[in-house]
């Protein structure tokens, strides 16, 4: 059983952190119909929801992403590079204590679950102004262990390394040329966005098939032609807290079931 936490939006989510967007308003009730709409989706696939309450004074709080990376034997709690949200990881502590044993990342590293691609054994942390060499270190140590190869990746143009790249399945990497070098990721297949389309290469993996962004219809229809199964929901007022569709979820199967 796969397993989705979730939370909910916080009704601060205008007083967002922003890095390479200019502040724009969000209308708080179209974000949760778009929140409520992909957790449907996610759902729809086999997920089981697992929702957090909204967290009134957090006002980043919905992108559970960010606070934690969880692999099939561990959950890595991590330190974000935006002081404002590391009083979200209590609660995100408490919703993973069930399902895997915590590592904590330490100060004075700091590192968002955003810069955090995993596919299959081989682990890249972007280099970017929220997560720093510090935490690559800390990270290897903590999952070398399981077998897990850690390396780090430059970005450039965007906040988090999934803003650039991310795994459609475990051999599979959806990327926008622009802001990483595809040479990064040696022995994986590269699938590269449509050009029109900037801000595509955040898809979210679930079992068998992709969920991706309506906005980005041209991408979509690639990954479609390649075979993949997808399902596109409507993420544009969150993408205004420069926010993407991995954000809003931490994805990990219940070992339990």
């Amino acid at each position: 059983m796969l397993v989705a936490i979730t939370r909910e939006v916080s009704p601060a989510i205008g007083d967002c952190e922003l890095t390479h967007l200019e502040r724009s308003s969000i209308d708080v009730e179209v974000a949760r119909d778009q929140h409520d709409a992909y957790t449907t989706a996610l759902a729809g696939l086999g997920c089981r929801i697992e929702q957090l309450p909204a967290e009134p004074d957090l006002p980043d709080s919905v992108f559970v992403e960010d606070v934690a990376v969880v692999l099939d034997e561990v959950a890595i709690i991590t330190r974000p590079g935006a002081e404002s949200r590391r009083g979200e990881r209590p609660t995100i502590e408490q919703a993973l204590l069930p399902y895997r044993p915590l590592e904590h990342i330490e100060a004075p590293a700091t590192i968002d679950g955003g810069d955090v691609l995993v596919a299959g054994r081989e682990v890249w942390i972007g280099l970017t102004s929220r997560s720093d060499h510090h935490a690559i270190k800390q990270f290897r140590r903590a999952v070398t262990r399981y077998g897990y190869r850690v390396h780090a990746a430059e970005v450039t143009g965007c906040l988090h390394l999934k803003s650039a790249v991310t795994a459609v399945d475990a051999e599979t990497l959806l990327v926008d040329p622009t802001r990483v070098d595809v040479d990064q990721f040696s022995g994986r297949r590269c699938l590269t966005i449509d050009p029109s389309e900037p801000g595509a290469a955040n898809v979210v993996r679930v079992s068998d098939a992709v969920i991706a962004a309506a906005a980005y219809p041209r991408t979509a229809q690639c990954l479609v032609d390649t075979g993949y199964e997808v399902h596109t929901v409507d993420a544009s007022e969150l993408a205004r807290a420069e926010g993407a569709l991995t954000c809003c979820s931490l994805l990990f199967e219940d070992h339990g079931t």
